[in-house]
């Protein structure tokens, strides 16, 4: 009997229509979001997509860093976040008049600031706009996605390429030995949270003289 189709789940009205609304809710949430002129940069205004590995820090922890970054950046200096949009909506928040700041994300979502954001992928460290030249930014924020040693190794590639010699990257306290192998950093005291808890213990390793200890 052709119309036995027992092997396709067919789901119920029921799932359907609350998963219609689901969606319908969503669309709502984002559509408010942008309507009330919501403050663009706070946290969790683009939702985490774990698909994507992402995971924001703590409001606290997001903070914290991009008070870092601003301090070691100095005066008038250039902040590049790589993978860490969180801290990058932080630094937009202090309003910071003598800093400025770009992020480079693989999610497009984060086109949405404009020219500050550059689109990028880890697997083409050095595919990057012109205007990008290399050590141009006093400090890069990295964050790479993976847990793995080949993320590490590409993304190490693009914050040598852009830093003029500050590194701040935050990653899994496995990875500790290669970030030192590849990019000179040290593990720092100041543990980084995140908005939900993380299975891997996560940290934070920088290769000047911070305020993380």
């Amino acid at each position: 009997k052709m119309d036995d189709d027992g092997d396709i789940p067919q789901l119920s009205s029921h799932t359907l229509a609350a998963l219609q609304e689901f969606y319908l809710e969503q669309q709502q949430r984002e559509g408010m979001k942008t309507s009330q002129g919501f403050n663009q940069y706070s946290i969790g205004s683009i939702e985490e997509d774990w698909q994507l590995s992402q995971f924001w820090y703590s409001d606290e922890t997001a903070l914290c860093l991009a008070k870092e970054a601003v301090l070691a950046a100095g005066k008038g200096g250039r902040i590049a976040c790589i993978s860490a949009p969180s801290v990058y909506q932080k630094l937009k928040e202090q309003n910071g008049e003598d800093f400025s700041v770009c992020i480079l994300e693989y999610d497009r979502r984060f086109s949405v600031y404009g020219e500050e954001f550059i689109f990028y992928d880890y697997n083409y460290p050095l595919d990057l706009p012109e205007n990008l030249l290399p050590h141009s930014f006093d400090i890069v924020i990295a964050d790479p996605p993976y847990l793995s040693e080949e993320c590490l190794q590409k993304t190490a590639e693009t914050i040598k390429y852009l830093t003029k010699g500050k590194i701040l990257l935050c990653t899994g306290a496995v990875m500790e030995e290669q970030a030192a192998k590849l990019l000179g950093v040290k593990m720092c005291k100041f543990i980084p949270k995140h908005s939900r808890n993380l299975a891997n213990e996560f940290r934070c390793y920088v290769n000047y003289a911070s305020g993380l200890d």
